[in-house]
């Protein structure tokens, strides 16, 4: 019988949790009643964590494991997981025993009842030093203002997904922070629930400010994706107009001077400065032009999401999951 519930965990020499993870899990979904599978995926541990899962893979059928060669990080991680998940619901959790594996109930009943495609958890009393918190609410705050998507805590591992949500994602660098980002963009409904957080016990943080500088990066990936993907002459053609403007404008009031008599302008700073930013803005508004003539001649996915699809001659609508949704 294939699982209704996935849960995908990713680890990184975590081996002092995953007993003790798993056992809680077992308690959870036995409880909860419907078929299950539990997939951990190893990013490249040093430590006896892969003997660990695969002692417990050989007791129970619905442990498997994922192994790299490497750490690759936690967006491979979850990629990996989500392309072999079988359950109709998908959560995500960390293995370091901060997040509470009785809290997977409350976020897929949160799910169904309020008929969302994602709940993301929010840690709403964290359990983590200031050198970790003040960096994530910088980091939340400023995803919220440049995305538009109003939850608080985009960091949180404890997620649930129906399963077309997270179908033909590509995950890599740090994009598992924008998940609920990118699955927003493509039509699905996202929603957000305060779970329960524990300090942590063993094992160290991975969190550094190495990661939160290429976060940055990848969230202007996110912006493009999201925003622009199917319309980049809207975001180059933009930019490149207000330059060209700004440099004409100086150039303007030069030409001005010139014909007053007012001196010699060849020679001002001011001069220099608008033939760069005329030629700046030429050169953005070229960029988003081979954008447009790149976007026109290859083969792309349509920029909508079907929810659901009712045929002539059918009495009942049906879903089509496999209908992905491309950011217009």
């Amino acid at each position: 019988m294939d699982p209704v519930i996935s849960v995908v965990i990713p680890f990184l020499d975590e081996e002092g949790t995953l007993e003790e993870l798993h056992a809680r899990l077992v308690e959870v979904l036995d409880a909860h009643g419907e078929p299950f599978e539990i997939l951990f995926v190893d990013d490249g541990s040093r430590d006896g964590g892969p003997e660990r899962v695969r002692e417990l893979a050989a007791a129970h059928p619905h442990v498997g494991l994922i192994r790299f060669r490497r750490n690759f990080g936690k967006s491979a991680a979850l990629d990996a997981g989500f392309k072999v998940a079988r359950g109709r619901y998908i959560f995500t959790m960390d293995a370091d025993l901060q997040d509470d594996p009785k809290e997977l109930p409350r976020l897929l009943a949160e799910l169904v009842e309020n008929d969302l495609d994602v709940v993301s958890g929010w840690k709403e009393k964290r359990h983590d030093p200031l050198t970790k918190t003040a960096p994530s609410k910088l980091f939340n705050a400023t995803v919220r203002a440049l995305t538009g998507l109003k939850i608080h805590d985009f960091n949180c591992g404890l997620k649930v997904y129906r399963r077309e949500a997270v179908e033909g994602l590509d995950l890599y660098g740090e994009l598992h922070r924008y998940i609920p980002v990118l699955v927003h963009g493509r039509g699905f409904r996202v929603g957000e629930l305060p779970v329960t957080h524990h300090a942590r016990k063993w094992g160290q943080s991975k969190y550094g400010v190495e990661r939160m500088a290429r976060g940055f990066f990848d969230l202007m990936t996110v912006i493009l994706l999201t925003r622009y993907r199917r319309r980049p002459l809207h975001l180059f053609g933009l930019a490149g107009l207000l330059l060209s403007t700004a440099g004409v404008l100086c150039l303007a009031y030069l030409t001005v001077l010139w014909f007053l008599g007012l001196g010699p302008i060849g020679t001002r700073p001011l001069f220099f400065l608008g033939i760069l930013l005329l030629m700046l803005g030429v050169q953005l508004v070229s960029t988003g032009l081979l954008g447009e003539m790149i976007n026109s001649t290859r083969s792309v996915a349509p920029s909508y999401t079907v929810r659901s699809q009712l045929l002539p001659g059918e009495a009942t609508p049906r879903p089509e999951p496999t209908q992905r949704a491309e950011a217009s």
